[in-house]
């Protein structure tokens, strides 16, 4: 196993003969060492430095030290010299903060001027001194002031970007706080697709992309060569003009609210530290011209400056002068730089990829500058007690703030958005940086590596300068010759990526390393795209078979007039003009209709209040909700809350769950309670069980010692460190760990009343909840961490015994607790017999499983276990397996087997009857986790997406090609079992059986994959889409599902807890998981359905009307004429049967209670038998008869006419042009299943404005004859027969093969 978890150091004991002998400079929290101090600074007042020693540096820095006030012994003369000099400059010099300004420049004298107003002040005693020197800086207070200060310098806000940019794979160097020498990318996050110039050619090659458009592209051009000219320009350039014109509309303007959403999240602020060097060479500090400027910041923002400004001012932390000064300014997320130093709290987004400078706790703030070597910074000079193991812990809590995180440089954050991992990561800071002063922040260089997507790999350097000497005296000279370049190695450790957030409660300062594009979150998302619905594809296809149809019309009516020479024009001329008169066969205004439809589908989503906040980001997509076949979803915070709870407990006789934890609770009170009369003592292992006289039987006895003993070992058993925050005024103890389910087996031990209260490394305190007594106190003698190759947790731990006064761990007992997953503990525990039945009970439940067990140790036994350890801890060879087998050895053997802890990591709302829904409705779910194997495997059960007794395939840690191929040969066999696969066998799978495996992969019923980096999520996402063609939605919620979500036909995103990052990127936006039911089964389905019934009466509009022209030129002797001309040609397509056509989106087949009682509904559309061939060729054929019906009966009726003008022709046009429209009409009202108020209107109010618009068409029609009776008996019998035989069809067809809707509406 792993070496022991490191815990806080404690303080070294105070070995110093007298306390009254401290130094001023030791009290300081800004003076106590440079990190070349000697190991103790502390001097008696016999052996303080004489004068002339300090002499040398009055020049240098604004002395305030107490010793320099003291009264005057006898000294040289040099030394009273030195003394009235300082003493003059004191009277002179001193202001308001108690600290000291000199000149800042060069030729200033050393002694003030005449002129300079003195302002007298009583001396400060040595307790106001001692307060002054304790102040703790507002920079370090957990309520740091968020008021942008003054910018400094030449440039506007105080900065300049370099000239040259940084080469992206080079390694970068940086300068901590400064300009740096090179130039970076912005650190902004852009979802957007297009960018200002990229827009126009981007839209227009997606736009033209498509065969439609370029059709009627080339059918506009054609109207310039005057001999294929055919009415006006505009009939066909302004309908392609406006149809484009509203697609791109539509893609600026998702494009802006993509921009606008990513705006927002870059305007977040963040505390900045900004830094002012100190003027190199004139040996004062501050100079006149900052000092100046530091009062101009104050007097403009109205408070005054931080402390920690006026005491590094005063004092240097060095020996010297401190590098440079620094305030808090906020800064927005994209102005953040490379190098920029970035204050964050608690529950904070990381904004970009950083370093971690600095961690202190934020109930009690460190000083600015620690001992070097101390390994601890917490601030015992503030809190009055020290950590030592013998101070009295009676209290615990004056010293429990020390042992938070963050006091010795860690902090816990969460990766969940990053790598889609639960566990919290624990981050360290290098020593180099913890223990600095933060005025000597820009002496740093950090070393990094190029731009990588490695989320866990980081390797870089720290580098302190030597300090740069302010040299008046020759002796300094000397001295600052020696001063060496300091370095320390950075690993991951040390680092916070972009996305992540600060989990524990503290306080750290990073400096920025990666921005924007070259974050690993960045990294690993693939750009954004542009997505097209499945319906447009099929469309394109349909409307490539129509222009060979039209233009094979035009051959054979060419070929039909025998190729001969028509008005002048040769018959390939001929050929073209009939082209172009068949051109609206292909319909320019569907591609408008669709548009608009999902523009109509995207409003009904954002306004459905049962999936309110629900955004849809993509309007072009819409139809394919109903399309799809597979779902992949990530697992954290997607399926599940990531909320631990701890469920059942088992103690081998009895199990305890939900209400029966009440029970366990009287048991715990009994066992930790003190009998009346007694002085309370500590409890151990060995302490006798009292039992209340109403539960004298042997079996409650027996019962509530194992409970005791289960309860306390879950307990002590963690690597859980307790602490206190403020929330809503009132102080809530809060728990900090690597693992949720440590945290929330503690919060159930606090629940049922043993509360852990106290945590530092070496020991720790549980306090009873029901009387507030400190009950148990260990001393910690070894940790072992959880790793996910041990997958166990260890602790040896020695208790205290005797009263709580006065207790003693000499000859205390000694044990060794252990919890781990039920796979390995089987074998470490003693034979029992109900171990595995129960450990399958609660798997079979979801619930995450720990076996509890424990060891008495002999002080002999840990004598050897520890001297044994300690030498395998030094082997060089196999470290990890030397210590392991001691381990084993002495200690993970014949355990007392305790009981099995069942923790549920909570699923989001409805999540179980929504995967259930979503299987029946035909698609086939994946889910896609950076999580664990177990952790995963338990989701896959609670949340059944792997259903009870089915087989589950497990496939791990495989790395050799021939297994591989042994467990594909097995699932092909078995395609009713779940597959679960770890990322590196996904890879490897992948790499070498990547065609045979996603082939058998898409038949399993559900594939889960753990260990999942981002991009491998992405690339499942592809590979499936390749294979199989279908449709595949992605769903997730952090950044670590972005590069998934894009990868997707169709991407969903949540809206996380940590962040919108999953959100921003999606094509739709919902809030919970259930609501992707809704959308898919509801709304996906209205939407394709409706698309698909529009797209075919778009298609049947205008082949009728070119099938009409078609009759209309065999019987005018083959001639190219148009049958209706302009207007009639526009209006037929737009005003008079626009509104009707369109009122379809509107229609649906179910209601939403039936389409969620029936997902097999939903399955059907997988087919896409809505808009196949055989549902176009239909509509095709209905379209030849009634164009033929239509023109043929009114040319038999009327008659054909000469052409434009002619009276019969005025005639003919007038009975077959008001068929059609009314004909299109009828037909819409045939085709509506659910009658809404919107198509009624629609369809009678075009008819109105048809025959309303009659009187202006004088040009086009015989208005006499449209009144007279001859027109309206023709008119009739047209009618009837175009329409009656299709009507009838269709109601044989519903009788003979019903469509389903029917069949469960029950029409």
């Amino acid at each position: 196993m792993a070496a022991p978890h490191q815990y806080h150091q404690p303080n070294a004991p105070d070995d110093s003969d007298s306390d009254l002998e401290l130094d001023l400079d030791e009290l300081d929290p800004i003076a106590a060492s440079s990190s070349a101090a000697p190991p103790s600074r502390r001097q008696s007042k016999e052996k303080r430095r004489p004068y002339h020693e300090l002499g040398a540096r009055i020049p240098l820095r604004n002395l305030r030290v107490g010793r320099l006030r003291a009264s005057p012994r006898p000294q040289e003369a040099e030394d009273e010299d030195l003394r009235g000099l300082m003493e003059d400059s004191e009277g002179a010099n001193r202001n308001s903060a108690g600290s000291y300004g000199q000149s800042g420049d060069d030729d200033a004298p050393l002694l003030p001027s005449h002129n300079v107003r003195r302002r007298h002040q009583r001396a400060p005693n040595t307790l106001s001194r001692l307060q002054s020197s304790l102040r703790l800086p507002s920079f370090l207070s957990g309520s740091g002031q968020n008021t942008p200060a003054i910018q400094l310098g030449e440039h506007p806000d105080g900065e300049s970007d370099a000239e040259e940019e940084h080469d992206p794979t080079s390694q970068r160097t940086i300068s901590v706080g400064q300009l740096q020498t090179a130039r970076f990318p912005p650190n902004a996050v852009s979802n957007a697709k297009y960018t200002p110039w990229s827009f126009l050619p981007r839209t227009l090659y997606n736009e033209f992309s498509f065969f439609i458009n370029m059709y009627f592209l080339l059918v506009a051009l054609s109207q310039i060569i005057p001999a294929l000219r055919i009415g006006y320009l505009s009939t066909y350039i302004a309908p392609l003009a406006f149809v484009i014109s509203v697609t791109l509309g539509k893609e600026a303007l998702d494009d802006i609210a993509r921009r606008r959403r990513d705006a927002e999240a870059n305007s977040e602020g963040y505390t900045v530290l900004k830094f002012e060097e100190n003027s190199v060479g004139n040996g004062v500090a501050p100079g006149k011209s900052s000092d100046r400027k530091r009062r101009a910041k104050k007097r403009r923002n109205g408070g005054r400056l931080t402390d920690i400004e006026d005491e590094e001012a005063a004092v240097s932390t060095t020996k010297g002068l401190s590098t440079a000064n620094f305030w808090e300014v906020v800064k927005p997320s994209r102005s953040l730089k490379v190098g920029d130093v970035v204050k964050l709290g608690k529950d904070q987004r990381v904004p970009a990829d950083m370093v971690i400078l600095k961690s202190y706790s934020q109930d009690s703030t460190p000083p600015v500058s620690a001992k070097s070597g101390a390994g601890d910074n917490s601030p015992t000079l503030v809190d009055g007690e020290t950590n030592a193991p013998d101070v009295p812990f009676d209290n615990p809590a004056k010293n429990n703030s020390s042992a938070g995180a963050g006091a010795s440089g860690e902090a816990f954050i969460r990766t969940d958005q990053l790598d889609g991992e639960t566990d919290w990561k624990l981050r360290l800071t290098s020593p180099l940086t913890q223990n600095l002063n933060v005025g000597e922040y820009t002496r740093l260089r950090v070393i990094a590596g190029k731009p990588d997507k490695k989320v866990n790999e980081f390797y870089g350097t720290v580098e302190l300068q030597p300090k740069r000497q302010r040299n008046y005296d020759p002796h300094e000279e000397e001295e600052s010759s020696t001063a060496q370049e300091q370095s320390a190695p950075l690993s991951i450790d040390n680092t916070v990526w972009a996305n992540t957030v600060l989990a524990s409660s503290c306080n750290v300062l990073a400096v920025v390393v990666y921005t924007g594009p070259q974050t690993r979150q960045a990294l690993s998302t693939s750009p954004s795209r542009s997505k097209t619905g499945l319906l447009e594809y099929e469309i394109n296809a349909l409307t490539k078979f129509l222009c060979v149809f039209t233009l094979t019309l035009s051959f054979v009516l060419v070929a039909m007039a025998k190729f001969r020479v028509i008005e002048g024009r040769e018959w390939y001329v001929s050929m073209f003009r009939f082209l172009i008169l068949f051109s609206t066969i292909v319909p320019v205004g569907l591609r408008v209709n669709l548009d608009m439809g999902k523009t109509v589908y995207a409003w009904f989503i954002e306004h459905d209040q049962s999936i309110a906040g629900t955004v849809v980001r993509t309007s072009t997509i819409p139809e394919d909700l109903g399309r799809i076949e597979y779902l992949l979803s990530d697992k954290t915070g997607t399926l599940t809350q990531n909320e631990m709870e701890m469920k059942k407990i088992h103690v081998g006789t009895v199990s305890y769950a939900g209400e029966a934890m009440d029970e366990v609770s009287s048991y715990v009170r009994q066992c930790f309670s003190t009998p009346a009369g007694e002085a309370p003592s500590l409890f151990t292992p060995s302490s006798a069980y009292v039992a209340p006289s109403t539960s004298a039987t042997r079996t409650r006895r027996e019962i509530g010692s194992r409970v005791r003993d289960v309860v306390l070992a879950l307990a002590l058993c963690h690597n859980v460190t307790p602490t206190t925050e403020e929330e809503n005024g009132e102080m809530v103890t809060a728990y900090q760990a690597s693992s949720p389910d440590e945290i929330a087996i503690v919060r159930w031990t606090e629940m049922v009343g043993l509360k852990l209260f106290q945590r530092d490394r070496e020991s720790m305190t549980l306090q009873s909840c029901e009387t507030g007594n400190v009950v148990v106190r260990v001393r910690i003698l070894n940790v072992f961490p959880f790793t996910s190759e041990g997958k166990r947790m260890g602790i040896v731990v020695k208790f205290y015994h005797g009263p709580q006064s006065s207790p003693s761990d000499e000859d205390g007992e000694i044990w060794f607790y252990q919890k781990g997953a039920d796979t390995v503990m089987t074998t470490i525990v003693a034979a029992n017999d109900w171990l595995d039945e129960e450990t399958a009970n609660m798997a079979r439940e979801g619930l995450r499983t720990l076996v509890v067990g424990r060891k008495k140790l002999s002080a002999q036994t840990y004598q050897d276990f520890s001297t044994k350890h300690a030498q395998a801890s030094l082997a060089l060879h196999n470290r990890d397996n030397a210590l392991a087998d001691v381990v084993k050895e002495y200690l993970e053997h014949d355990l007392e087997l305790l009981g099995v802890t069942g923790v549920e990591d909570k699923l989001q709302k409805d999540v179980k009857p929504s995967l259930e829904l979503l299987r029946n409705a035909g698609i086939k779910i994946w889910m896609l986790t950076g999580d664990k194997v177990e952790t995963a495997r338990c989701v896959a059960v609670s949340s059944k997406l792997v259903s009870r007794g089915q087989y589950v395939h497990t496939i791990s840690k495989m790395k050799r090609k021939d297994l591989a191929h042994d467990s594909l040969d097995f699932l092909r066999g078995k395609t009713d079992a779940c597959l679960l696969i770890d990322g590196e066998s996904l890879a490897l799978m992948l790499t070498h059986y990547r065609e045979q495996f996603i082939s058998i992969a898409v038949l399993l019923p559900a594939v889960v994959a753990c260990r999942c980096s981002p991009t491998q999520k992405a690339d499942v996402a592809k590979l499936i889409r390749e294979y199989t063609k279908k449709r595949v939605c992605c769903i997730g919620d952090g950044g670590n599902d972005v590069s998934m979500i894009q990868a997707a036909d169709v991407g969903v995103g949540i809206v996380g807890k940590e962040g919108r990052q999953a959100s921003l990127a999606a094509d739709f936006s919902i809030e919970q998981f259930c609501y992707l039911v809704k959308l898919l089964v509801w709304h996906g389905r209205n939407s394709y359905k409706r698309s698909a019934k529009l797209s075919q009466f778009v298609i049947h509009r205008g082949l009728i009307i070119s099938i009409c022209q078609t009759v209309y030129s065999i019987a005018s002797s083959l001639e190219p004429k148009a049958l209706y001309r302009d207007w009639l040609l526009v209006g037929y397509s737009t005003v008079y049967t626009m509104a009707p056509v369109f009122s379809l989106v509107l229609d649906r087949d179910v209601d939403e209670s039936v389409a969620n009682l029936y997902p097999e509904l939903y399955a059907e559309l997988k087919s896409g038998r809505s808009l196949s061939y055989k549902s176009f060729f239909i509509w095709v054929l209905v379209s030849i008869y009634q164009g033929s019906m239509i023109q043929g009966l009114s040319q038999l009726l009327v008659g054909v006419g000469d052409g434009s003008g002619d009276a019969t022709f005025m005639r003919m046009v007038s009975v077959s042009f008001t068929v059609l429209v009314m004909n299109e009409l009828i037909m819409v009202a045939m085709e509506v299943t659910t009658w809404h108020w919107i198509m009624a209107v629609s369809i009678v109010g075009t008819a109105g404005i048809y025959f309303g618009s009659v009187p202006f068409l004088g040009g086009y029609f015989d208005l006499t004859y449209f009144s007279s009776l001859a027109f309206w008996w023709k008119f009739a019998v047209v009618a009837s027969v175009s329409l009656v035989p299709p009507y009838a069809g269709k109601i044989l067809g519903r009788t003979l093969r019903p469509p389903s809707y029917r069949k469960v509406r029950g029409v």
